[in-house]
């Protein structure tokens, strides 16, 4: 038996081929490895989980330690806000042991509409999520959307990780399951008759949602008339209801444009009118509110802007301008109620809520109120808020030190209320730690934001370990949350960073504009210049840092670890988007055609040069490398677990170090790994005991 320092990592077989296009040719050795039927697949995937496991097998002390640590600073039995829907008040709780949630509910006391309902009044289990995951290995719920009368619960549920949801009606009054169920359904809308049931169904190659369907209950699903097909592969569709219940909305939306049809929803058999042809990147998102459709819209500038239309008279012609586009601030969301609407705006990367108020049907004149928050650095959002006609708006708020907290503002008194902020048991003091908002200067002069945090009494400048996140596509905007995992980190001592570089929504539409397509270089060498920064500012030990993607944030792995490993120690990258090329050149994957508007359309000789400068899989190369770990799932169908399989075996054909690299497969799950709370918790204890091991081996 070979001794622990001589295990040897298991070398995938190499059978070329190539592809020609563009004047080039892509050398692919190892793409046998997308038949996930073939055994021998199977056989190196567990060989290299195997070897993982070996390579790791010193840390399961430290892995247990971890996961203690992160349970401790959990309360595992808990209960959330409750909000109010119809005659009920609804919420959710956890239980000590238990890993997935409850869906619960109470009957409001007549008189009591205000006041959150007492232990004293029954509840009623709608959904227990641990009794259908039951002889599960996973365990995943989509929709959950119950009937205007209370009646009825549609939900749907995904026991694989390959995000292929199955619709189910369950009767509350009987808890009996209604025989309605269809497979590959996305969203799910009631109609105000309480029988009548929309939802949207995805191919099954594409996994893109293209046809709209109603259901009447009782009727067999073979009835069901179909409303609407999206041809158009570039889009999905998904439908939803007003606020104030009175219209359903139907969605087709690219990454860059969309259009919208509705129907009143109390005539479920009635036609169904457009607002506005659809035109390329243009986007607009709409709400009603007394006979205005409310309309979030970047027709004019990237940033949005707010605009009213009659029902009756909804196209472009007949808007009217509320709240003008702005170039410093993006109109993220508009939440409508009957005497009030929320603004919610990003200005220079954080969030801001105006609320403005309505004098009956018309806007007041009164200047907005703004809801202020206390940090530097922090997330804010909309909460679960249901009723249109109320004078209270509930919202979210934390911060890289502030747990998870829900406010009630009142837009009468103009005051902001706790109603609940989550529980960190396990010693947790917020003062111990401290978070900063920074600014890194590109090359081209441009600022990238930086979020950091730390514990006061450990750091000590230029001398702790630093890891830095970042995502960076989709316009997608790095949230600055609170985990109470972090603590194991920040605990011994790590500074954290979050670089909001481009290609993320961090400072709106245009900020996503510079970090995709032809300017997707951006996005890694902003990532590159925040590194850089905090190792220049103290923030970390430039021989002790590691960084972590997940997603197109593993492909921003991949590319700055090809352009510079000699910056970093260990990376973490969680089912990457590695192998660009080959993925988009193959329009039968799910994804492929819709990402064009996000990276490119490689049949384009400019874009295929483009994408191939960067491309993880295609430029790896004959030199040194960080440690690193990268983790996929076996039923991923986002990025396909082939992806990252290639990549690791052409590293290991590669690189010329001696650093470990280590790859497992989730062989029962999807793209966000585990489902279950407490084996997601096992995940994330392996990953720190990996960042331990690199960065501080002492532990």
């Amino acid at each position: 038996m070979p001794s622990r320092t001589e295990i040897v990592p298991p070398v995938a077989p190499v059978r070329h081929t190539e592809k020609k296009l563009h004047g080039h040719t892509l050398i692919d050795d190892y793409a046998w490895l997308r038949d996930k039927e073939d055994p021998e697949v199977t056989a190196y995937l567990e060989a290299e989980n195997a070897y993982c496991a070996d390579v790791m097998e010193p840390t399961k002390a430290l892995q247990k330690t971890l996961y203690d640590e992160m349970v401790s600073h959990i309360k595992e039995t808990d209960v959330s806000v409750p909000f109010r829907e119809g005659a009920f008040w609804y919420y959710s709780r956890t239980e000590q042991g238990a890993q997935y949630p409850i869906y619960c509910r109470k009957p409001i006391s007549a008189g009591a509409e205000d006041q959150l309902p007492s232990d004293a009044v029954r509840e009623e289990i709608i959904l227990n999520i641990n009794e259908l995951a039951r002889n599960e290995s996973y365990m995943a719920v989509n929709a959950l959307t119950v009937s205007d009368d209370g009646n009825l619960l549609a939900y749907s549920i995904d026991n694989k990780g390959f995000r292929q949801y199955t619709l189910q009606v369950k009767d509350l009054r009987t808890g009996q399951l209604l025989p309605e169920q269809v497979e590959r359904v996305g969203s799910i809308v009631w109609a105000a008759d309480n029988k009548t049931l929309f939802y949207t169904v995805e191919d099954e190659e594409q996994k893109r949602q293209f046809q709209f369907y109603r259901h009447t209950l009782a009727m067999p699903h073979a009835e069901d008339l179909l409303v609407f097909e999206e041809t158009d592969e570039r889009f999905n569709i998904g439908s939803g209801r007003t606020r104030d219940g009175k219209y359903i909305i139907l969605e087709s939306s690219s990454h860059t444009t969309t259009e919208e049809q509705f129907l009143a929803a109390d005539d479920p058999l009635g036609e169904w009118k457009l607002i506005e042809p659809r035109q390329d990147d243009i986007e607009y998102y709409v709400d009603h509110r007394h006979g205005l459709f409310y309309i979030r819209t970047n027709d004019t500038g990237r940033n949005f802007r707010l605009v009213t239309a009659p029902v009756e008279a909804a196209s472009r012609s007949n808007w009217k301008e509320v709240i003008p586009h702005r170039d410093a601030t993006m109109l993220e969301e508009v939440d409508l109620f009957g005497p009030f609407y929320v603004a919610c705006e990003r200005t220079n990367g954080l969030q801001h809520m105006r609320v403005f108020t309505f004098e009956g049907v018309v806007e007041s004149t009164a200047a907005p109120r703004e809801i202020t928050f206390p940090e530097p650095v922090y997330s804010a959002h909309p909460h679960i808020n249901r009723l249109f006609d109320t004078h209270k708006f509930r919202y979210g708020y934390q911060s890289l030190v502030t747990p998870s907290s829900v406010y009630e503002y009142d837009v009468a008194a103009g005051e902001s209320t706790l109603l609940k902020q989550l529980e960190v048991p396990g010693g947790f003091d917020r003062t111990q730690y401290k978070s900063e908002r920074l600014f890194a200067t590109a090359p081209d002069g441009t600022r990238v934001p930086v979020s950091i945090v730390y514990r006061k009494d450990i750091f000590k400048k230029g001398a702790n370990p630093l890891y830095v996140y970042g995502y960076g596509s989709y316009g997608y905007s790095l949230p600055n949350n609170f985990s109470s995992n972090r603590l194991s980190l920040l605990d011994r001592g790590f500074v954290i960073a979050y670089a909001h570089i481009r290609g993320g929504g961090d400072l709106g539409k245009p900020w996503h504009d510079e970090g995709r397509l032809m300017k997707k270089l951006n996005t890694f060498t902003d990532f590159i210049t925040v590194t850089e920064f905090l190792i220049a500012n103290g923030y970390g030990d430039a021989q002790r840092v590691a960084i972590e993607g997940g997603s197109a944030g593993g492909l921003l792995m991949g590319a700055v670890n090809n352009m510079r490993p000699d910056l970093f120690r260990a990376v973490l990258s969680h089912v990457p988007f590695v192998d660009v090329m080959n993925t988009m050149l193959d329009t039968s994957l799910p994804l492929t055609v819709p990402e064009y508007e996000e990276w490119g359309d490689p049949n384009q000789a400019e874009a295929f040069e483009y994408m191939l400068s960067y491309s993880p899989y295609d430029n790896v190369e004959a030199k040194k490398y960080p440690a690193m770990l990268v983790k996929t799932s076996l039923y991923d169908s986002q990025v396909m677990y082939w992806e990252p399989a290639k990549y690791v075996a052409k590293l290991r054909a590669r690189k010329t170090d001696s650093n470990i690299l280590l790859f497992q497969t989730n062989m029962t799950a999807g793209h966000s790994g585990a489902s279950g709370r407490y084996d997601y918790l096992n995940e994330i204890a392996m990953d720190y005991a990996f960042l331990l091991r690199e960065l501080q081996p002492e532990g």
